[in-house]
């Protein structure tokens, strides 16, 4: 590295790309510091990997690594390095690493040191690749998912004996769902109301402590006009959690009477609209 950089007007130097540890790499530096990181009057130098656009979208490499300057009158090196020997995760928010304050300018522009002799200075890096295994997830909350709705016609209604019935298996955002309706109640509201619920579907199959976000409404149509009877619902599921709902959800007595138009020709409309989901992607 050739030249006064006073003289030159320099602001920052990149070096050749070179390779280390398997990646490509150049050295950054700023011969009057890197003003922006609190480096003015010192010398900074920094390690930048680069040819990173085709590496995967989530890539990060781990690396111990020195900084090195070579004293030329007594052919040793000056190396800097972390005092911990912390490894430095570059990424693609992070690209580079090093030291704002790796020198002070009137250490380095004193000859007696060695490290500028006839404007020539030599900057050089060692790159130590950490192996470390990780995996990613990206969470995503999914705004009105494609066919987000359930729609569960239960026909001959005041003829079904048992005691629920489960609609079709939908999948919504990336997780599957399912209503289960018991047209004579649940529990101790056996005999007094209708009890509604939405499941998660294998939700047993989720990671541990994995869950999964949604906000709907269970809605039972009015067959006659827009005066259904919904609730909204804001729930997280999981393994220890699969469904949610209402086990007092409307009363027998009001489901039944005609004029409400709930049961037409002995036909009930239950529903489930999923506003929001939660996705998550995986990476390696």
């Amino acid at each position: 590295m050739d030249g006064n950089s006073k003289k030159l007007g320099v602001d920052k130097y990149e070096s050749d790309v070179f390779e280390a540890a398997g990646h490509k790499w150049r050295l950054s530096l700023y011969p009057n510091g890197d003003n922006k990181s609190n480096g003015s009057g010192f010398i900074s130098l920094y390690l930048v990997i680069d040819h990173t656009e085709n590496l995967p979208h989530t890539w990060e490499v781990n690396v111990s690594f020195r900084l090195f300057m070579l004293d030329q009158i007594r052919g040793k090196y000056l190396t800097i390095e972390d005092a911990d020997g912390a490894v430095k995760r570059f990424h693609w928010l992070k690209t580079e690493w090093g030291f704002a304050q790796l020198i002070s300018l009137e250490s380095f522009n004193d000859t007696s040191n060695g490290y500028l002799i006839g404007d020539c200075c030599i900057f050089g890096a060692e790159v130590f690749l950490m192996e470390r295994n990780c995996k990613w997830e990206c969470l995503s909350i999914i705004k009105e998912p494609e066919d987000n709705t359930i729609t569960f016609k239960m026909d001959n209604f005041s003829k079904l004996d048992k005691k629920y019935y489960e609609s079709s298996v939908h999948t919504i955002g990336d997780s599957k769902w399912k209503l289960t309706v018991y047209p004579k109640g649940n529990v101790k509201f056996k005999g007094k109301a209708l009890s509604v619920f939405l499941e998660l579907v294998e939700a047993e199959k989720l990671p541990p402590k994995r869950k999964v976000y949604a906000e709907y409404k269970l809605r039972v149509r009015n067959q006659i006009n827009d005066n259904h009877m919904e609730f909204t619902v804001e729930r997280w599921f999981s393994a220890t959690s699969v469904n949610w709902g209402y086990p007092q959800f409307i009363a027998l007595k009001l489901l039944h009477d005609a004029s409400k138009g709930y049961v037409v020709y002995d036909s009930l409309i239950v529903e489930a609209e999923i506003a929001l989901v939660s996705k998550v992607k995986r990476f390696s």
